[in-house]
């Protein structure tokens, strides 16, 4: 008997270890097995779509913050305007330099009466021009305590395309850079890195806006007010340097202007000293002019500079107070839903032909977001108060405006 209970129990301890040998065998047979059902149902699923799905679940996914960004901007310009009078309202649609908002000569220090006149006129922005500086401290000064008095942050503004249109090359010591019309055939990337450096340099000082680049084209050699300030002589040249210079500005940090609408290159006059008119029809304007605008717009400039011009084809009115011009053709045609500004308003094609009052209501009741160096800031802003109680230009026409500045300066960091 009990040889034969060894002799089973020997069995158990063999037929044991061969089942171990087995289940420890069967580990790559469960491999194969399920790749098997993978296979037979038609590629990667079972065991492999159960772990995609969880690891699906428990990704963190990347947020779209843009329609957030764009309520919470909308908020914020709604916040804003309901704090407005119309006066501050209309304020804001003005651009002045800051012996326009002072009454002072050659201003290049903000203190009392530029604290004092901001909060009577709480204007949207402040051009310089080189009066205005002496060396980089003062300049930083100047900006910065104006700026900390305004409720609203300002656009600090000046026009520095290069070459002979510059306002703190030459004065401060900043990176030249030549003529426009000189890098014409040095590429996109030139007129990229230039527009950078430009805009690099005035950021560094406190600007957030240059009135540039110009988007004329110098298409006729007797045109001496724009000449070498053009990227271009040829329309779709201009217009692919136009496009690179805008993007060139934004990577630099400071908002651009694309100047003068409808195209200043083909003109004979200035406007800076009477009438200039453009003798083409609007559509060899569409088809040329436009080339750069079109460009600079797809970029995405943040403004258009309507010039004072005169175009016969389309209008007998300046463009800066041409309904047709300033709303039909560069909110319709050209789809710009931006800041539209006009030229600077002390200009004698429009004083020399229009009073202060009356060519501000017709700039706004044409379109105009903004009106550059109104020659009188009183009597511009009390003419457009004035129209709208007496029903000549509508709140909401204002608001429309102020809408426009607001969401800029929102998206810029302006508004608090």
């Amino acid at each position: 008997m009990k040889r034969i209970f060894a002799v089973l129990a020997m069995l158990v301890c063999v037929i044991g270890g061969i089942t171990g040998i087995l289940l420890l065998g069967n580990d790559e047979g469960d491999d194969v097995s399920t790749k098997k059902v993978q296979d037979a149902a038609g590629g990667d699923h079972g065991i492999t779509e159960i772990s995609s799905k969880e690891s699906v679940n428990t990704e963190k996914k990347p947020v779209d913050t843009t329609e957030t960004t764009e309520d919470a901007v909308s908020e914020l310009v709604d916040k804003t305007m309901a704090e407005m009078s119309l006066h501050d309202k209309v304020c804001q649609m003005m651009f002045v330099t800051p012996e326009g908002l002072t009454g002072t000569d050659d201003v290049m220090v903000a203190g009392d009466a530029t604290k004092q006149a901001l909060q009577a006129y709480p204007v949207g922005g402040i051009i310089y021009f080189a009066n205005n500086f002496d060396n980089v401290d003062q300049t930083r000064d100047m900006i910065s305590n104006t700026q900390s008095y305004s409720k609203i942050g300002l656009f600090i503004a000046t026009d520095e395309e290069g070459g002979r249109v510059n306002r703190i090359m030459d004065t401060l010591g900043t990176t030249y850079i030549g003529p426009m019309y000189d890098y014409k055939d040095d590429g996109s990337d030139a007129a990229f890195e230039n527009a950078k450096t430009i805009a690099s340099d005035m950021s560094a000082l406190g600007f957030n806006l240059d009135f540039a680049p110009v988007a004329d084209v110098w298409s006729n050699p007797d045109n001496t007010v724009i000449g070498d300030r053009a990227y271009s002589d040829d329309y779709a040249q201009a217009a692919e340097l136009v496009g690179s210079a805008v993007k060139g500005f934004q990577d630099g940090g400071v908002i651009c202007t694309l100047k003068h609408f409808p195209g200043h290159g083909d003109t004979a006059e200035d406007s800076h000293y009477s009438s200039a008119y453009v003798n083409r029809t609007k559509a060899q304007i569409m088809a040329d002019e436009m080339q750069p605008f079109r460009t600079g717009i797809d970029a995405g400039a943040e403004l258009v500079m309507v010039g004072h011009l005169i175009v016969p084809d389309i209008d007998e009115l300046p463009s800066t107070l041409s309904y047709k011009i300033a709303t039909e053709m560069l909110r319709g045609d050209m789809e710009f839903d931006g800041v539209a500004i006009t030229d600077s308003m002390e200009m004698e094609s429009i004083a020399d032909n229009y009073g202060v009052a009356d060519s501000a209501v017709m700039a706004v009741q044409a379109g105009m977001d903004m009106l550059l160096q109104p020659a009188d800031l009183a009597a511009a802003v009390n003419a457009i108060v004035t129209a709208v109680q007496n029903g000549d230009i509508t709140e909401p026409r204002i608001d429309e405006s102020v809408r426009r500045i607001l969401t800029l300066k929102a998206e810029r960091g302006l508004l608090e």
